[in-house]
């Protein structure tokens, strides 16, 4: 299938690129500028688009994002620190994001007359993000084959949403992903920070999946702590 790839320069959506490129016929990488403060994860994009000899459309949604209002990612507000599942990370929500970005990725594959655009959200993202659930795949799909009924036939492909992180670690050494030149930290700092949810989850996966990290943490230690302590927490 022609395929078109979500890709923020993380290391879930460039592992899900890398693995694209070796299952379909990955025409194209489609990046979201939305005002985040780590806007340099669309620099990984590109380099990842290069390396798979693939177009990168960078798409200006800014004045968009300046209206969903409230999150860390987007407002002066304070990136927490901590595991992903905890509700302090609930501050990192943009509001109906992956729905605003998939709709216009809809969009552009029926005019590129691509059969598939690919997402990359996962199990871990369940907690917090209620767009990256099962329910909303499944539901989004339903309403663009109606969106796009008599004019274009697009799949939505999310390989990785019942999976974990580490799965994707592992799948993603699988197909050759460069893991080094992905971005996970939301601080977007010169380097990851080791401390915010994407940074904590990330050291975990590459543990959990017994694969070498890498990653340079400004905070190499700080997700035993994190993890250890939402452990706790569940237990009680």
């Amino acid at each position: 299938m022609k395929t078109i790839v979500i890709c923020s320069g993380g290391l879930d959506s460039v592992s899900l690129a890398h693995r694209m490129a070796a299952e379909h016929d990955l025409i194209a990488l489609i990046s979201f500028d939305y005002g985040q403060r780590h806007k340099k994860e669309l620099d990984f994009a590109a380099l990842c688009a290069q390396r798979l000899s693939v177009p990168h459309h960078v798409i200006d949604i800014r004045p968009i994002g300046a209206h969903l209002t409230g999150s860390a990612l987007t407002d002066d507000v304070d990136v927490p620190d901590g595991h992903y599942a905890e509700e302090t990370m609930r501050s990192t929500v943009v509001p109906n994001r992956n729905a605003i970005m998939l709709t216009i990725a809809f969009g552009l594959a029926a005019a590129q007359q691509a059969q598939a655009v690919a997402i990359a959200v996962h199990g871990g993202d369940h907690f917090i993000y209620p767009d990256c659930r099962p329910g909303f795949i499944d539901s989004f799909n339903a309403m663009q084959r109606h969106a796009l009924e008599g004019y274009a036939d697009v799949t939505l492909l999310a390989p990785y949403v019942t999976v974990s992180k580490a799965d994707i670690v592992t799948d993603g050494a699988k197909h050759h992903t460069p893991f080094a030149q992905t971005w996970s930290c939301y601080k977007g700092g010169m380097r990851h920070c080791g401390r915010c949810g994407t940074c904590v989850e990330r050291r975990e996966a590459f543990h959990l999946a017994g694969i070498s990290d890498p990653t340079g943490y400004e905070d190499p230690d700080f997700w035993v702590a994190a993890t250890s302590a939402y452990a706790a927490q569940e237990v009680r």
